[in-house]
């Protein structure tokens, strides 16, 4: 038979992630994170126990143990959300996620539409490949917003509980928020490179209820094409390491004690338009410090951001000894022994 182009699931399935998907579908803030994983009601059959569908972020895969009795990767989601073929799927994906067309085909003997090879109940996943997506050069940003969250409480306990100096707040401009989109939520606005505001992220202040999400995004905004404090971080001295956390709070305390040249990936896994940002802020001399939480996302996201980054400049990973430890509960000397001295 004649070679053929045909879509790669491989690609595909390594180039998206399963919070990728469930933040595209407007779901991610319906689950409960826990570690490595998501859980929460199966929006596939739209159920309501909020613990028969979990999703594995270091596998990248899923599985409901309720009505569907079934589990798999992305694309099997998306086929079974939009009752469609993995071949359509992987079409679907490319196109959402803005994904080279070219990247994500190959030349193949076998016919096109080849099952996923996704697990099943009882068997055991494959494990996730290093994503590889290359992100086209006109995907259409995140546009800035035309209003601003004012009123805020900057004294609110949840932010001088978690050791945020009045300055931090203010220069960051946070604040509990009394009504409105954020109400019962700390506000904390996220910026583009250019400083533009794009989204608010909504946090639960302590550790919400099991049905209640710990953190709130607006629908349609899409946090794997920034990077928190990157507006902040380019203004710092290229010499600098870049340290990436996984966490807002991470960023703020690391840039309170001093490591200002700090970004924050709002995860524990880096998309290729965080990739691309991280490229073009950097160059073949620049060092790259990724420190994520101590726990099993974390220790699977540093793994593989290492391994991406390492091709084009220095990487050091930070591991904490403590199983849980996370950098926003660093102190300030221990953030300039980490980082390397930041002064």
């Amino acid at each position: 038979m004649p070679k053929s182009k045909f879509v790669d699931f491989k690609a595909v399935k390594a180039a998206i992630t399963m919070e990728q998907v469930l933040e595209h579908y407007g779901l991610l803030d319906k689950f409960k994170r826990s570690g490595d994983s998501l859980s929460g009601p199966c929006p596939i059959h739209k159920g309501s126990n909020p613990t028969q569908f979990r999703v594995s972020l270091s596998k990248n895969v899923w599985n409901c143990f309720s009505e569907c009795k079934h589990g798999g990767n992305t694309l099997d989601f998306i086929a079974k959300m939009d009752n469609m073929s993995i071949h359509a799927a992987a079409h679907k994906a490319i196109e959402w996620f803005h994904l080279d067309s070219d990247a994500m085909s190959a030349e193949s003997d076998e016919e096109p539409g080849e099952p996923s090879g996704a697990p099943r109940n009882g068997d055991a996943p494959r494990p996730r490949p290093a994503p590889s997506g290359k992100v086209l050069e006109n995907v259409p940003p995140n546009k800035p917003l035309k209003f601003r969250l004012d009123k805020l409480d900057r004294d609110h306990p949840s932010l001088t509980g978690r050791g945020l100096t009045p300055e931090t707040i203010a220069e960051f401009d946070i604040g509990f928020c009394g009504k409105g989109m954020m109400e019962g939520r700390i506000a904390i606005p996220i910026r583009n490179a250019e400083g533009g505001v794009v989204a608010y992220a909504g946090r639960w202040p302590g550790e919400p209820a099991e049905d209640t999400p710990k953190y709130k995004l607006p629908q349609g905004f899409r946090k794997s094409l920034e990077l928190f404090n990157l507006d902040r971080a380019v203004k710092e001295p290229p010499e600098k390491p870049l340290v990436i956390v996984e966490g807002f709070f991470g960023a703020m305390t690391l840039h309170q004690h001093g490591c200002r040249r700090v970004v924050a990936l709002m995860g524990s896994t880096m998309s290729a338009a965080q990739e691309e940002l991280i490229k073009k802020h950097t160059n073949a001399q620049s060092q790259v410090i990724v420190m994520l939480d101590e726990d099993d996302a974390g220790r699977g996201g540093r793994e593989d951001i290492s391994v991406r980054l390492a091709r084009f400049l220095f990487v050091k990973v930070h591991a904490f000894a403590e199983e849980g430890r996370q950098p926003e509960q660093l102190s300030a000397e221990e953030v300039a022994q980490a980082c390397g001295g930041v002064q």
